[in-house]
C-alpha cells in the first residue's frame, strides 16, 4: 500500500470525522454548553493546543494529563478511527451550571448530539452535488445516453489472480479496442472477449494520457462472476448539470443512497438474527484504505464519491441507539423523558463503556477478516 494511498485514507477519513465533531461543537457553544474538549481520534492524548487563560498564548501540551482551562482544547489522540467533543457535564447529572449540558432541556441535548449526524448528511449532499454540478462519471442508459458526454468502456474493478491483472490492466483504464477493433458498445466489447476464449489478443487501453497495447488470453473456465477477463466494467460517460439542476440531483442521489444503505444494514441484522450471517458485507478500516486506492486510481470523482458514501455511512452508524455512539445518548434522554428522571449516572456511563470497548472488539475482528477479504468496489460505485 502506497504513501499516498494511506495519506488520501486519513485526509478523507479526517474531513469525515471534522465535519461530524463541527456539528457537535457549534450547536453545543450556540446553545451555551461549554465544550471542554474537541478531540479527533480516540484517548489516550497525544497533544492538546489551549489558549492560556493567563497569557491569552496558545501552547501545546504533550501528554494525557489533566488540562484545566476555561477554553476549549483541541487535541489530537492516539486512536485515529474516531474523534469526540467533550461538553461540560455531558457524562453527569449535575444541573447546578447553566453552561452544563446536562442543565439543558432534553430538546436541545438530542439537537446537539444529532448535530454531527446532520452534517454528515449535508457533507454527502454537498459532495454530490458539486459532482453533478463539475461533472459526474455516470454509468450510460438509455435514458442518459443522449445527454452525456465522453461515452468509453471502462474498467471499474479487477479479481484478482485474472488474465487482467497478469497483464498489468488497472481500475480506471479505458478499454478502446479487442484484437485490432474498436469498440462502441459494452456489448460490442463483451461479444468480442466471449468469442475470443483461450487466444491470446491485444487489447488497447487508454490510461491517462498513454495509450497502451496489452495481450492477454480470455480464460475458457472462468470463476462464477468473473468473466473470461476477471473485469468489471461499464459504458460510462460524464453527465453535468445546472447549478439549480445539480442541488436536486444531489439531494435525490444522496436519499437513494441512504435507503440503499438503510436496506443493506436491514439485510445484515435480519440474516445475523436468523443465523444466515452477512458479516461478510461489513467492512473496516483496512477494507475502507483498499477502496480508497481503488477509488483514486479511477479518479477524483470517484473518491469524492466514495467520501459521500463514507460520510452516509458515518451518520447512519452513529445514529444507532446503541451506547457510546450518538443513537445511544439520545435513547437514554429518551428514557429520561419516559420515566420523568434521568438514569443512574453510574449506569449510563457503564453502558457506554462497555459498548465502546464492544464496538473496539468489533472493529478489530473486522480488520483481521479485511486483510484477505476486499470484493467491494462494484456495490460501491453502483449506489449513486
Amino acid at each position: 500500500m502506497s504513501i499516498i494511498t494511506i495519506v488520501l485514507f486519513f485526509l478523507v477519513l479526517g474531513v469525515l470525522i471534522f465535519i461530524h465533531e463541527f456539528g457537535h461543537f457549534v450547536t453545543a457553544v450556540k446553545s451555551g454548553i461549554k465544550a471542554e474538549e474537541f478531540g479527533f481520534g480516540f484517548p489516550p492524548r497525544l497533544a492538546g493546543l489551549v489558549n492560556d487563560d493567563t497569557t491569552g498564548r496558545w501552547r501545546v501540551v504533550f501528554g494525557d494529563h489533566e488540562i484545566i482551562s476555561r477554553k476549549t482544547v483541541y487535541s489530537l489522540n492516539w486512536i485515529p478511527f474516531g474523534g469526540f467533543v467533550r461538553m461540560k457535564g455531558e457524562d453527569a447529572n449535575s444541573l447546578t451550571d447553566q453552561d452544563s449540558f446536562a442543565a439543558k432541556s432534553a430538546g436541545t441535548r438530542i439537537f446537539v448530539l444529532a448535530a454531527g449526524v446532520a452534517m454528515n448528511f449535508l457533507l454527502a449532499w454537498v459532495l454530490v452535488s458539486g459532482l453533478y454540478l463539475f461533472g459526474f462519471p455516470q454509468p450510460v442508459t438509455e435514458e442518459t445516453r443522449a445527454q452525456t458526454n465522453d461515452i468509453s468502456i471502462k474498467i471499474l474493478a479487477i479479481s484478482q489472480g485474472s488474465p487482467a491483472e497478469v497483464i498489468g490492466m488497472r481500475p480506471g483504464d479505458r478499454l478502446v479496442s479487442v484484437d485490432g477493433i474498436g469498440l462502441s458498445t459494452l456489448n460490442q466489447a463483451q461479444q468480442l472477449i466471449a468469442d475470443r476464449k483461450g487466444s491470446d489478443i491485444p487489447m488497447e487501453i487508454r490510461r491517462g494520457n498513454q495509450t497502451l497495447t496489452l495481450h492477454g488470453t480470455p480464460r475458457i473456465d472462468a470463476p462464477a462472476g468473473e468473466g473470461a477477463l476477471g473485469i468489471s466494467f461499464a459504458e460510462v460517460g460524464t453527465v453535468r448539470y445546472s447549478w439549480y439542476q445539480a442541488p436536486v440531483k444531489g439531494a435525490i442521489a444522496t436519499w437513494n443512497a441512504t435507503m440503499s444503505i438503510f436496506s443493506a444494514l436491514g439485510a445484515l441484522l435480519a440474516g445475523l438474527f436468523l443465523g444466515k450471517g452477512g458479516a461478510a458485507d461489513v467492512t473496516g478500516p483496512v477494507g475502507i484504505v483498499y477502496v480508497t486506492k481503488q477509488m483514486s486510481e479511477l479518479g477524483i470523482a470517484y473518491l469524492i464519491q466514495f467520501a459521500a458514501v463514507l460520510s452516509i455511512n458515518l451518520a447512519i452508524f452513529n445514529i444507532l441507539p446503541l451506547p457510546a455512539l450518538d443513537g445511544g445518548r439520545i435513547l437514554f434522554i429518551l428514557i429520561e423523558k419516559v420515566k420523568g428522571s434521568p438514569v443512574r449516572e453510574v449506569v449510563e456511563h457503564r453502558a457506554h463503556q462497555i459498548g465502546f470497548f464492544l464496538l473496539l472488539l468489533a472493529m478489530i475482528a473486522v480488520t483481521v477478516r479485511d486483510v484477505s477479504k476486499f470484493e467491494l468496489l462494484r456495490k460501491i460505485v453502483n449506489l449513486f
